[in-house]
């Protein structure tokens, strides 16, 4: 077969359920604003990483081979982005219906991959080591997509779910602030390793 389905799956599913730069940022809503609101936000979190699946698959990496530079720029400046949300993250208190915080919605879901340094190392990676040369680019890219997104439902949530049973628990206690800061912690340290940890 021209794509080798088995191990792309092995390679999704251990790449979208452990932590990074999304799965962080779906803890913490789940954990400031609640399982249920935040769902909006998991939907466009999961569709987010379809922005950048096609346009990969049919001939992006032709320009970051012509324009390297784009890319390493863009991926310092996505880094610096995630990690002022993990600054925002650090101070947020997890007492959903108090304040005038509103939870994110679909929209801001949809970015979070796009400025995502894993998300792009990962879908690079699917299209280098799982698909045969002269595989065509509609296979390829449809096959990436589906097994990507299939992941994404089911492991996404369950991020989102741990980040609002966490809140339960903590939440109005001595240590909510230190919660809200670990999980802002982890979120710069999923983006420091990705940059210079070469991962994936």
């Amino acid at each position: 077969m021209s794509i080798a389905l088995a191990p792309l799956i092995v390679f999704a599913a251990s790449q979208i359920g452990t932590p990074g730069p999304a799965n962080m940022a779906l803890l913490a809503t789940g954990a400031r604003f609640g399982f249920r609101a935040a769902l909006p936000f998991v939907a466009g979190v999961a569709l987010g990483k379809q922005l950048i699946i096609w346009p990969i698959g049919f001939g992006l990496m032709e320009l970051a081979d012509r324009v390297p530079m784009l890319f390493e720029v863009l991926k310092y400046v996505a880094a610096a982005y995630i990690c002022w949300l993990a600054w925002k993250v650090a101070n947020l208190r997890l007492r959903p219906g108090q304040g005038a915080a509103k939870a994110p919605g679909f929209a801001a879901g949809l970015i979070v991959h796009p400025l995502n340094p894993k998300a792009w190392a990962m879908i690079v990676g699917s299209f280098t080591a799982f698909v045969a040369p002269q595989t065509p680019a509609l296979l390829a890219t449809a096959t990436i997509a589906a097994v990507l997104l299939s992941c994404q439902i089911i492991m996404h949530p369950i991020w989102t779910l741990a980040g609002d049973r966490i809140a339960k628990t903590v939440a109005g206690t001595a240590a909510e602030p230190y919660l809200m800061w670990t999980l802002a912690a982890l979120t710069v340290a999923s983006v420091l390793f990705v940059l210079f940890g070469g991962g994936t």
